[in-house]
């Protein structure tokens, strides 16, 4: 039985990560900032964390934040690592990284590249956005009477559950490098995700495609958030709305 340790393993896919994990025998160990007894921020680190890897032999490091923080976050569990002697540290990134030049993807990219040169052993998985992005994405617009979209761009979501089976199989073995990037089944354009979310929420907005400007939305619409000769994804974005409510 090894023991592991999932960061951010309260959110939508640490969680999930986490139940795997388990379901296999492992001993697992959950860090969140709420999360007791391993209720650690990340972007101090301190005694906690160090209290959190004492021990652990696999970290899946699923904790992020679009607001900023994961460069620090990721230079203190590196460290408690290494402080730790611990052998393997597993990292969720994002497909596109280096080719979308959009702040939260170089941040994910600089901890990449962090966790590659740490000295510890690792695995890197860079996957599509999950269905629930596009559906927060579209509530949010949907408070206005018009949904205004972004022009010309494809999105390629991924069921979550499917990226948790293969970070739990990841964890569970050993360091592989950077492993095959993960993408959903189907690679549409943003309006058509747009239209299915209204149809099953039963909400009635005109939808306009509106172009943008500047080199991040320039590179969503060259696709490089995408991987479409990794379609390896199964669960489309119509049956995740219709497992869910809103």
């Amino acid at each position: 039985m090894t023991t592991i340790l999932v960061t951010g393993g309260t959110g939508t896919l640490g969680r999930l990560v986490a139940e795997r994990l388990r379901a296999a025998g492992h001993d697992v160990r959950v860090l969140s900032r709420h999360a007791r007894p391993y209720a650690v921020d990340l972007r101090e680190g301190g005694a906690g964390l160090d209290a959190a890897v004492e021990g652990v032999e696999t970290v899946v490091h699923c904790a992020t934040t679009q607001t900023g923080g994961d460069r620090k976050a990721a230079a203190n569990l590196v460290a408690a690592a290494r402080r730790a002697g611990m052998g393997h540290l597993v990292y969720i990134s994002i497909v596109g990284v280096d080719r979308v030049p959009f702040p939260y993807y170089r941040a994910k990219l600089d901890v990449e590249r962090m966790i590659e040169e740490s000295g510890l052993g690792w695995t890197v998985l860079r996957t599509t956005q999950f269905h629930d992005l596009l559906v927060k994405v579209f509530r949010a617009l949907s408070k206005l009477p018009v949904l205004l979209l972004p022009a010309g761009v494809r999105d390629q979501p991924i069921e979550v559950a499917e990226v948790a089976d293969r970070l739990a199989e990841l964890a569970g073995a050993g360091p592989a490098g950077r492993v095959e990037d993960m993408g959903g089944p189907e690679t549409r354009t943003f309006e058509s995700f747009a239209h299915a979310w209204l149809r099953s929420t039963g909400r009635r907005r005109v939808v306009l495609n509106v172009p943008l400007w500047g080199r991040a939305y320039r590179a969503f619409r060259e696709g490089g958030h995408l991987t479409p000769e990794r379609a390896v994804g199964k669960g489309t974005f119509e049956e995740y709305l219709a497992g869910r409510k809103g």
